[in-house]
């Protein structure tokens, strides 16, 4: 008790400390009589250290009167930076409108007085905006100016800013290895000049990368190293972002209340920051857990109050997802009309996202008026064109009323050229829209490789391929098992492992090729041949099986019923290409299915058994150790060489 009241003491001393350096500050500023750098030094001291973090509006309000000041007092330099402070305020609480506008000015400031860096710094942040709300090309057009200008001026630290970036936007197009390269190189500038801070927000963003990749274990470690990076800044944006990753990264290990402890607290501190962008994100990844708990009340209560605020920034995504949300915990709660409500607003709301012009109203920029400007342009040079060519009528005929006849008929044709072009552009809009649709769904059923061919030719010929692995994995016991779940429990189970393998399948470069109840087929080699496929095959199946191991753990400390799982492989000649007319599939036939299908069912839960051809091709490779299991008997082929496989470093 008395080391507790020790310590309130001292706590209440700091607090003191710091409250009576905030009054200090605040004497300075309002302090007319004392010179204007000074006051400009305690305004911003004020701003950074005492509201900007905690406190948006005031710092906002205070930005404001510091701006006026610098700007009438004729301080340039401390404009432009006032400007870009200001910018980066309103942005953090989603007034993209007002940051433009401010950053527009600083910008303009900049340019006039030759402020590189100034310039450098407001055009890295304009460029969040549109980042932000997806229009990544508008994004890096900025992000490559600001880095000329830094690059100008030899900026090592701000050129390693740009390129946290422009990893970031190769982390949305799902391109990794260019991602992790510039995240990298940031984090090698920032050594180089022994600068740490700046490292929390890569840390953060390779968290990320790591997560969409499926890498949970490094997911895990980059956000809690860069959670502790934030916290020793007492950065409370970056504290609310970490505590976020790391929720999103355990509710992916099946490990929800500790993802929702990570997301309340991460809605806590987003609140008392009011980062509206904070808020809607844990808002919905709490609404994603609630669901699977069952509880759609709260589900309904957190995506109700993210459509608001996402409506509030008229995020076009997040208004979309946000009714997403509620389609499946009405649904999932039997109300039907409550559900299709919303299942219908979310598809406008999707249309919307897609087409130009909503796009660029999520942005706030106002673009429609530089859109109607470029299309009367193009209706006039028409228009033009016609009158030269009606001059030349008249010149032939000088007859008045043929002229005036002319005339007319210009008007109407005119008319007619207009109303044309709009009804072809708005055709090509919806024609454009229904071919995206189409090339979406293509992929999602076929390879990238097969979709284009079957475009090109309006077929897809049968292949023959030399050396593919073929890989089946079933869970043992799932009929007994499955009987002892409901429909909704057992169907949600086997659609978070196969989500799982998907993921695993996609960063290995394995194709799926498709589930048949419990059992999943995948096949490392096609359509495209590779030298590495065999390995990255048996890589994916150790992967799948730990994953299973743990999730097997997961389940038993829930109290549930776990899946345990076999896992076969085998390598060697097939023939692939494009199942049916209706409904069609890509899939494989051939002796080597055959056999996969046998290392499955005579391989082990928790292991990875692969035939001896698979061992032939991978024995020399040191980064597996290999365990022999002699000759096992194989229905229908007598008996076969069997190996487990693991990595070395298990």
């Amino acid at each position: 008790m008395r080391v507790w009241a020790i310590s309130l003491l001292f706590l209440n001393h700091f607090v003191l400390i710091a409250q009576v350096e905030i009054d200090s500050l605040w004497d300075i500023w309002r302090d007319s009589t004392l010179s204007d750098s000074v006051r400009i030094f305690a305004a911003q001291d004020l701003i950074y250290d005492a509201y900007y973090h905690t406190q948006p509006d005031t710092a906002i309000l205070l930005a404001k009167e510091l701006l006026n000041m610098t700007l009438r007092t004729g301080d340039q330099p401390e404009s432009v930076r006032t400007c870009e402070l200001l910018g980066y305020l309103y942005f953090r609480t989603g007034r993209y409108t007002e940051a433009r506008t401010n950053y527009e000015q600083g910008l303009e400031i900049a340019n006039e007085i030759g402020d590189t860096l100034g310039k450098a710094y407001i055009l890295m942040r304009t460029g969040y905006i549109f980042h932000d709300n997806g229009d990544l090309s508008t994004a890096l057009n900025y992000y490559q100016g600001s880095l000329e200008a830094f690059q100008a001026i030899k900026d090592q630290s701000g050129i390693a800013g740009v390129f946290i970036e422009f990893g970031s936007i190769y982390l949305e197009k799902k391109a990794w290895e260019q991602s992790l390269q510039y995240y990298s190189e940031a984090l090698k500038i920032y050594d180089s000049l022994g600068i740490n801070e700046e490292k929390a927000p890569i840390l953060l963003n390779m968290g990320q990368l790591y997560l969409d990749q499926g890498d949970l274990g490094q997911a895990l470690e980059n956000f809690r190293n860069g959670l502790a990076a934030y916290e020793v800044l007492k950065d409370q944006l970056g504290i609310a972002s970490g505590y976020a990753g790391l929720g999103d990264t355990h509710f992916e290990m099946g490990q929800y209340d500790l993802a929702r402890e990570y997301q309340l607290e991460s809605l806590r501190l987003s609140e008392e920051i009011e980062d509206v962008q904070g808020i809607t994100h844990s808002l919905l990844s709490l609404a994603e857990i609630y669901q699977y708990d069952k509880d759609y009340q709260q589900a309904i209560a957190s995506c109700e109050r993210s459509l608001l605020l996402a409506r509030q920034l008229e995020d076009i995504g997040e208004q979309s997802a946000s009714c997403e949300c509620l389609y499946n915990s009405f649904r999932a709660m039997g109300r039907a009309e409550e559900a299709l409500g919303y299942h219908e607003m979310m598809l406008l709301l999707t249309d919307s996202l897609r087409s130009e012009e909503s796009s660029r109203a999520l942005q706030h920029m106002e673009f429609a008026q530089q859109m109607l400007a470029d299309s009367m342009r193009q209706v006039e040079e028409e228009m033009a064109r016609e009158v030269v060519h009606q001059e030349e009528l008249r010149k032939k005929d000088r007859n008045r009323n043929m002229a005036l006849g002319a005339g007319f008929f210009f008007l109407l044709l005119s008319g007619g050229f207009y109303s044309r072009w709009r009804y072809v552009r708005k055709s090509r809009a919806i024609i454009e829209k229904e071919k995206e649709r189409s090339e979406n769904l293509l992929l999602n059923i076929l390879p990238a490789e097969i979709a284009e061919e079957l475009k090109e030719k309006g077929k897809a010929a049968a292949r023959d391929f030399d050396l593919v692995s073929i890989l089946f994995t079933d869970f043992q016991g799932y009929t007994e098992k499955a009987e002892k779940l409901s429909a909704q429990d057992l169907v949600g189970e086997i659609d978070h492992c196969f989500k799982a393998f998907d993921l695993i399948c996609e960063k290995y470069g394995i194709e799926k090729i498709k589930t048949i109840g419990d059992a999943y087929m995948a096949a490392g080699g096609l359509p495209v041949p590779s030298s590495d496929s065999v390995v990255n095959t048996v890589l994916a199946g150790l992967e799948m099986q730990a994953f299973m191991i743990e999730r097997i753990a997961f389940r038993i400390e829930e109290g549930e019923i776990p899946f345990d799982m076999r896992l076969g492989i085998h390598t060697g000649p097939v023939v692939a290409g494009i199942v049916g007319v209706k409904k069609f599939q890509y899939d494989i036939w051939g002796d080597t299915v055959n056999i996969a299908s046998r290392m499955e069912s005579g391989g082990m839960t928790g292991k990875v058994n692969i035939s001896g051809d698979t061992y032939v091709q991978i024995r020399d490779n040191p980064s597996f150790n290999f365990e022999p299991r002699g000759k096992i008997e194989v229905k229908g082929k007598g008996e076969m060489e069997m190996w487990f496989v693991s990595k070395k470093d298990d």
